[in-house]
């Protein structure tokens, strides 16, 4: 009786988990927010060090920013698909 009633609630505990884990899509927007910001952060970096002539530095912000606009990318991409 016991595993009965277990098993009911395990299966009724499966059935609402993705309901409740669903967020929308809040997720991406929100990483796209973030993505945004540190984009925003790494040119003024960027700026700085080539003031500077730090240009290592500058190599690797600007390694940074392709990477983080790869990002903005792929999740504008992925939030256009899913509206589909």
């Amino acid at each position: 009786m016991k595993r009965a009633i277990a098993g009911i609630l395990l299966l009724v505990g499966m059935g609402v988990a993705p309901a409740l884990a669903w967020d929308g899509d809040h997720g991406l927007h929100r990483d796209i927010r973030r993505d945004e910001a540190k984009i925003a952060h790494d040119r003024r970096e960027l700026r700085r060090d080539l003031y500077y002539g730090n240009y290592g530095a500058a190599r690797h912000e600007r390694r940074e920013l392709r990477r983080e606009y790869r990002d903005v990318n792929r999740d504008r991409r992925e939030l256009d698909r899913d509206r589909y």
